[in-house]
Parts: structure tokens; C-alpha cells; sequence
């Protein structure tokens, strides 16, 4: 990223480069990119939505986790309940049985929710627990319809495509900041070891789910960083939280973002990854009508229904009515596919009697 005199000129007008944007330009680390944190934050979220209805229209994607694994992460990031070098009220718990995941996808289902994700606590899930998860994901696979998606760390290729096979289209692995921040927030492993994971992941064929949080003490030179190596890997869907400090990690103590510097941040991940789904994760309590003004800045996905270690203030049928109102679609792929097979049907049905009424 440059942000010297010598970089590619980003003129002002922030409705223009979104144009521009749409009609094929990419931002990349020669721009001058000191552009978006002066520009007026009005402008930049209006160009920000237009990429979006542009670039990846008005569905919405939701997105639902069930924790499957809990605490006694022996890596010591620092914003982590779930971390046992932090001393929060994580309750732990061992990798659940496969009819808990099954009834959870079917529940979420059932909801109109388009994806569902296992999440696990600790650097990597591997053995036996690594074996319930296929297990798990299979019988979700044949008994729902709903898209899956798995979040359990630092996985080989090999367990990657177990998954792959087992039903599994996305998998989240976020690198949480820039590289020059991240020994900042963790040291028992590097920002290097994500972007190799996230590597595997694209290399075989899965929708790769890479984002990260703010507000943890990074400058805005960091998230403008996070973004522009999330567009490099070609990433598809950018989870972005904001940090809900949790008692008992070192992070605690810092200050709740501005919901002016959260939509700056929305609405220029947004001009840096046109294509990608930007998803709002936890700090929507920071937003206007539980992020409403996000989706109206170039969010165009979101984590609902209950969060991990944080309380989600946001229902799936209020973000569904929210969403809703607002003229965006969501509903589920799999609804989709069964209304139209639906609507086939009813015309061979039609098509059928009125031959049948012509022979009479």
C-alpha cells in the first residue's frame, strides 16, 4: 500500500471512482490510498452502495455458526474469549454429537438462513474430533438443504478435501488485521500461516471466508492493508467486526469504535473488493437499527442469529424484515431451486390437462 507522493492519483470525487470501479477498475498497493480516510463519508458510502448493487446486487447473504467446539484455545489472541491464556467466562465444552449439528442446520434452515457453520476453538481440529466433523457434515448434507461452511483452523489440504467431499463449500479462516499489526493481537502463530491456509483453500475450489476485526488499537493505514491483501487473495466473502471488548482479555479496556469510522471502513473494503461479499460479524449493536446504515455503505452479507461468545442483539427474522424493507432479497438459494422445480411442475401439469381436455 503507498501513500506517498509518487503513487497512483485517486481523485476526490468518490462517485466517479465507483464508477469507475463498475466498469472494471481495481485498487491495488500503488494507489495512493490516503484518499478514502479524508474523503466526505456521505459520498464515499453512497459510491460504496452503488458498487454493490453493481458488482453483487441485491441479494443478501446470512450466514448462522453453531460453536462446536469450545475454550482452551491455546493460542493467546488477544481479543479471544475463548482463549486460555485469557480469563473470561468461556464455558468450555468438547466437540458436540452429530445431532445437535443436524437439528441446528435444520432449525437454521427452517429460517430462511443460506449457510451454516461449525466453528471450533483451538489452533486445529484433527483425530477423532476431526472425524465427528466429517460425520456431522454428512448427515447435515443429507438431511438439509442448507449451504455448509466450517471454520476450525489451520487445516492440511487432505482435511480440506475430506470436507470438500463431505458437503462443505466455504470455509472461514480470518486473518484479523494487517501483517504489520498482527504480533501485535497473537504470537503463538503468524499472519503468514493464514495466508498459506487460505491459499489451500482457494487451490481446492472452496469459497474462501477471510475478514477480520477493528478497532483493536490498529491504524486506519492497517485496515486499508487488511483490505488490499484480502483483494489479492481474491477472498469472497470479508467478515468485518468490530471489537465488543470482552471482560477478562487484554483488550477490555479499549473503546467501542464510532459508527462514523465503522461505515468508513465498510464502504472502503467495499471499494477495494467490489466482487466479494462484504459480512457484517459482531459490533452491529455499534449501528443504526442493528447495521442497517451498513447495508446502505456496501455490506452485502451478515452473521445472524446467535453469535459465538457475544450477545447478538439481531434476530434472523428481524434481520430478514429489516432486509427485507430495505428491497433486498433473501432468500436462500435452495427456496429458489425448489420453487422453480415447483413452477416446472405446475406447468407439465397444465401442459398434461390440456392435452388431456383436447383428446376428450
Amino acid at each position: 500500500m503507498t501513500t506517498e507522493n509518487n503513487a497512483t492519483a485517486i481523485k476526490g470525487d468518490m462517485l466517479k471512482l465507483a464508477e469507475e470501479i463498475i466498469a472494471g477498475r481495481r485498487i491495488n498497493r500503488q494507489d495512493d490510498l490516503s484518499i478514502f480516510l479524508t474523503c466526505d463519508l456521505q459520498e464515499l458510502c453512497e459510491g460504496a452502495d452503488k458498487i454493490r448493487a453493481a458488482c453483487v446486487g441485491d441479494h443478501v447473504d446470512l450466514c448462522a455458526i453453531i460453536n462446536g467446539r469450545s475454550g482452551k484455545c491455546p493460542e493467546n489472541c488477544k481479543f479471544c474469549a475463548q482463549s486460555a491464556h485469557n480469563h473470561t467466562d468461556c464455558q468450555p465444552h468438547p466437540f458436540l454429537p452429530t445431532e445437535e449439528f443436524v437439528a441446528a442446520a435444520k432449525l437454521h434452515e427452517k429460517e430462511g438462513v443460506h449457510r451454516f457453520s461449525i466453528v471450533t476453538a483451538g489452533r486445529s481440529l484433527s483425530g477423532e474430533e476431526f472425524d465427528a466433523a466429517i460425520e456431522a457434515y454428512n448427515a447435515m448434507s443429507k438431511e438439509s438443504n442448507i449451504e455448509l461452511c466450517a471454520s476450525m483452523g489451520f487445516l492440511n489440504e487432505e482435511q480440506l478435501h475430506r470436507l470438500h467431499e463431505a458437503g462443505v463449500t466455504s470455509y472461514h479462516h480470518n486473518i484479523e488485521t494487517s501483517k504489520r499489526n498482527f504480533p501485535n493481537i497473537c504470537t503463538t502463530h503468524t499472519y503468514d500461516m493464514k495466508i498459506e491456509t487460505l491459499k489451500l483453500v482457494k487451490a481446492e475450489g472452496m469459497c474462501a471466508c477471510s475478514g477480520g476485526i477493528i478497532g483493536m488499537g490498529e491504524t486506519w493505514e492497517d485496515r486499508l492493508d487488511m483490505a488490499v491483501s484480502l483483494a489479492e487473495l481474491g477472498i469472497d466473502s470479508i467478515p468485518l467486526n468490530a471489537l465488543m471488548p470482552i471482560p477478562g482479555t487484554p483488550l477490555e479496556h479499549l473503546p467501542s469504535l464510532s459508527e462514523a469510522d465503522i461505515l468508513r471502513t465498510v464502504a472502503f473494503f467495499r471499494y477495494i473488493n467490489p466482487e466479494a461479499n462484504i459480512r457484517l460479524g459482531a459490533g452491529r449493536a455499534l449501528l443504526t437499527n442493528d447495521g442497517e446504515t451498513a447495508f446502505r455503505a456496501g455490506a452485502s452479507a451478515t452473521i445472524t442469529g446467535n453469535m459465538l461468545t457475544t450477545v447478538a442483539c439481531a434476530t434472523i427474522r428481524s434481520d430478514r424484515s429489516m432486509l427485507q424493507g430495505m428491497g433486498r432479497d433473501v432468500t436462500p438459494p435452495y427456496q429458489t431451486t425448489a420453487l422453480n422445480d415447483m413452477s416446472a411442475t405446475d406447468a407439465e401439469d397444465t401442459e398434461v390437462q390440456k392435452q388431456e381436455e383436447a383428446e376428450a
